[in-house]
């Protein structure tokens, strides 16, 4: 993967467009960081970067710098360990001044009309906290969890042991299904590319660093509802996400956090009932599926 070429004009920014803080959490994302960075500064609106970095060990904050680095947009914080994909998002939303702030992982790359469309429309629905394009995979096809409701227990039970089709129960996952005419109002949108607005953010608050790694995105997704805000998936946007560069040589510890994340998500919000321990089962004996399927491969 090449970073884009040094000192690339962006477009001129929309006359009257309000400041947008993008939120990028890196940990080893390689050169796709850098190339991440340049296409948000390539944006037609007004934007400010804040890379929030978990200690990389790959040398992508030093690729970033030689090609931005003297661009007075962006900031870096440099934290000494991985402090997880909440806590270092929090770090920069406690700083940000935009009206409007987006999360965006740094192996997603965007359009120059990208935040500015999506924008537009958030505009037309005041209701809406939230909104996300349509997350595509580096073939074309949709990306699972781009637009999604959000599980329940019975709906993880029966994913869990491979019973949802087997019951017609409904996949939480509306990948697949037909593609709204126009933006529509879901219960989730995926973690890669999140933006919300500063007057949503300060009455949900940031998010819930309990998580490490997965689930703190659907966890704020059904904050956001609770406090009264509707989430858009805006069907007419794209966005490119290599999902996984940033987990791709620890698969193993990113399911542990998976796993672990899935079960503080459920017990949170739907309690600790027979229930809830029986989908909890599930989800570490996949985990420990993983782990025996693992340690064969590798011998």
């Amino acid at each position: 993967m090449t970073p884009p070429e040094k000192n690339t004009p962006p477009p001129s920014a929309k006359p009257g467009a309000v400041l947008t803080s993008v939120v990028i959490v890196n940990y080893n994302a390689g050169d796709l960081l850098t190339r991440c960075v340049g296409a948000v500064l390539s944006s037609n609106i007004p934007v400010e970067v804040w890379v929030v970095d978990n200690a990389s060990s790959d040398g992508s904050i030093a690729t970033l710098l030689s090609f931005h680095g003297q661009d007075g947009r962006l900031t870096i914080i440099k934290n000494d360990r991985n402090l997880g994909f909440a806590a270092a998002n929090n770090i920069a939303l406690a700083k940000v001044s935009g009206e409007f702030i987006l999360l965006l992982n740094p192996d997603c790359l965007i359009r120059p009309d990208t935040i500015a469309r999506v924008q537009s429309a958030m505009a037309a629905r005041p209701e809406a906290g939230m909104a996300g394009p349509v997350i595509r995979n580096e073939d074309g096809s949709e990306q699972v969890g781009c637009r999604r409701d959000i599980p329940t227990l019975k709906t993880a039970f029966f994913k869990a042991f491979g019973l949802s089709r087997l019951f017609g129960v409904k996949d939480f996952n509306q990948t697949g299904a037909p593609m709204p005419e126009g933006p529509e109002a879901v219960e989730a949108i995926s973690g890669a590319f999140m933006l919300v607005r500063r007057i949503a953010l300060l009455k949900v608050g940031p998010m819930d660093e309990g998580y490490f790694l997965h689930c703190e995105d659907l966890d704020w997704c059904l904050r956001f509802t609770q406090a009264g805000y509707s989430i858009l998936f805006i069907p007419s946007v794209e966005a490119l996400h290599y999902q996984g560069t940033c987990g791709a040589d620890i698969p193993l510890e990113v399911e542990l956090h998976k796993s672990r994340g899935m079960t503080r998500f459920f017990r949170k919000f739907h309690g600790g009932g027979p229930l809830y321990w029986v989908v909890a089962i599930g989800v570490w004996a996949r985990y420990a599926a993983m782990v025996v399927a693992n340690a064969l491969r590798r011998s």
